[in-house]
């Protein structure tokens, strides 16, 4: 398995509660959370003691930033555009 790297494209296989966002702009309405599926990318890497955090910008489809959020790599999938050898 591929670990995550800075500007990897990542999918959410888990909702992202509201209280773990920031730079949320007012005209989205996310309800309670970011649905599973939403797509994002790594713009920065934390490593700490307890593990890494990875932190995730979410955009619209003119690239326009709506939030970002810390995520844990057990929260997203890595996406893959090329076929790799194992």
């Amino acid at each position: 398995m591929k670990i995550p790297q800075l500007l990897d494209t990542i999918a959410i296989l888990k909702p992202i509660s509201v209280d773990r966002l920031s730079l949320m702009e007012a005209e989205y309405d996310f309800n309670s959370a970011l649905p599973v599926g939403l797509v994002g990318t790594i713009v920065d890497i934390h490593q700490d003691n307890p593990g890494i955090d990875y932190l995730v910008e979410f955009a619209d489809s003119d690239g326009c930033e709506f939030a970002i959020a810390y995520l844990k790599s057990n929260e997203f999938l890595t996406l893959q555009y090329e076929l790799v050898a194992a």
